[in-house]
């Protein structure tokens, strides 16, 4: 990739992770594929805007998403550049010394049965 592409690249990565509600959806990702309604009921936005938001970061390159029926999961994209991939990792670390992070989780835990040993969501249907 040009120098000029990267810089572009890491120009749009910094652009999706501008922003509050998406900073809170790529924490709530660290713990692996999670329905759209679970992130829309785990921060209590409407679902309209969780979903703008994530395709923002789709758009990005940061999430991917994968339909099951009626229902879509997002997870964390592995990115093909190692520098993106470090912002990617040191965002959702901060985030998880946060507050609002450490909130959101626990919001997560309880809409998905998570326990501490266990941290990846359910299967099956989410809604």
């Amino acid at each position: 990739m040009s120098s000029d592409k990267r810089l572009a690249s890491l120009e749009q990565t910094f652009k999706a992770l501008a922003d509050q509600t998406r900073l809170r959806i790529v924490g709530l990702l660290r713990s692996g594929e999670i329905c759209v309604c679970d992130i829309h009921g785990s921060l209590g936005l409407p679902q309209p805007a969780i979903s703008r938001h994530l395709a923002y970061l789709r758009k990005s390159g940061l999430v991917k998403g994968r339909k099951d029926g009626l229902w879509v999961h997002y997870r964390l994209a592995t990115l093909p550049d190692p520098v993106m991939q470090a912002l990617l990792d040191a965002a959702t670390h901060a985030i998880g010394h946060l507050d609002a992070g450490t909130r959101d989780q626990k919001r997560l835990a309880t809409r998905i049965d998570l326990t501490p040993s266990d941290p990846r969501p359910r299967a099956g249907c989410c809604c």
